[in-house]
């Protein structure tokens, strides 16, 4: 198979090129930052807001399937019109596309979100993941579009550093926010996983464990040796901007389809 990681400098999509070169996979990533970094992998500059940029790439590399992970938090043109020049990409040339999404465009409610619960964004990065979704879905209707939730790594890796600087003293994680972290390795497996199936549409596949901020900072805590008393909480309501809330997505269908196991999150930082 020959496999195209979009945003393969990023925390995901670096995890994804190294399962696959494991695997024997033959891969091409892009960066728009930084590097890829992985031994065996052909990697290439890329800025997804190049609708034709983007065209030409995938028409030279024509890959098999294709592992679109770019986003930037505060840029709808990297967000939402990357990814919609990513998947007519896909579809001229025939390419398996696995399209990662987020949480974060749901409001946030006490029940869990099911795969295909429709997006109710409330704020503007929210907006664009969604915006994303639609756009993929009128582009490729075949593509599988993964919403995932916090994604942890090893002790620098975003989600991780965020509670160590908490513990710090340097802000205060909310208490009121919830999700469904997962561990970057098990998303990285089920994302490669996907590029096999047939799976279409929105498919939850997040950790089985919901928790808020200030619980994963106190996990973090004991899993790193820090002292958790320097933690400090608050809620979101009172931080101002509106962020969604609890936040649970159901990943049932995910767990009982792949093969790749799904870990909570207190057994990733078990240490």
């Amino acid at each position: 198979m020959r496999l195209l990681v979009v945003g393969g400098s990023g925390q995901l999509g670096h995890a994804v090129c190294r399962r696959a070169v494991a695997a024997g996979v033959a891969v091409t990533a892009t960066y728009h930052s930084g590097t890829v970094g992985v031994p065996g992998v052909e990697a290439y500059r890329l800025d997804v807001t190049d609708r034709a940029a983007v065209r030409r790439l995938v028409t030279r590399v024509r890959p098999d399937a294709v592992v679109s992970t770019p986003y930037r938090y505060a840029d709808w043109a990297v967000t939402a019109d990357g990814a919609a020049h990513v998947a007519l990409a896909c579809a001229e040339v025939g390419a398996r596309l696995v399209h990662l999404s987020s949480d974060a465009l749901h409001a946030g409610r006490p029940e869990p979100y099911a795969d295909d619960d429709p997006p109710t964004p409330v704020f503007p990065y929210g907006a664009a993941k969604a915006a994303a979704e639609t756009a993929v879905r009128a582009a490729d209707p075949g593509a599988v579009l993964v919403r995932t939730s916090l994604i942890l790594g090893d002790a620098d890796s975003p989600a991780i550093r965020l509670c160590r600087d908490a513990l710090a003293g340097a802000f205060a994680l909310f208490t009121d926010e919830i999700r469904c972290p997962v561990e970057v390795g098990d998303l990285a497996g089920a994302v490669l996983e996907l590029t096999g199936t047939d799976h279409a549409g929105p498919l939850n596949v997040a950790g089985p464990q919901a928790v808020s901020r200030a619980e994963l900072g106190l996990l973090v805590a004991r899993r790193y040796g820090l002292d958790p008393a320097g933690l400090t909480t608050t809620t979101s309501a009172a931080a101002g901007p509106s962020r969604p809330t609890e936040v649970r997505l159901d990943s049932t269908r995910a767990a009982t389809d792949l093969r790749t196991r799904l870990r909570a999150v207190e057994d990733v930082l078990a240490g």
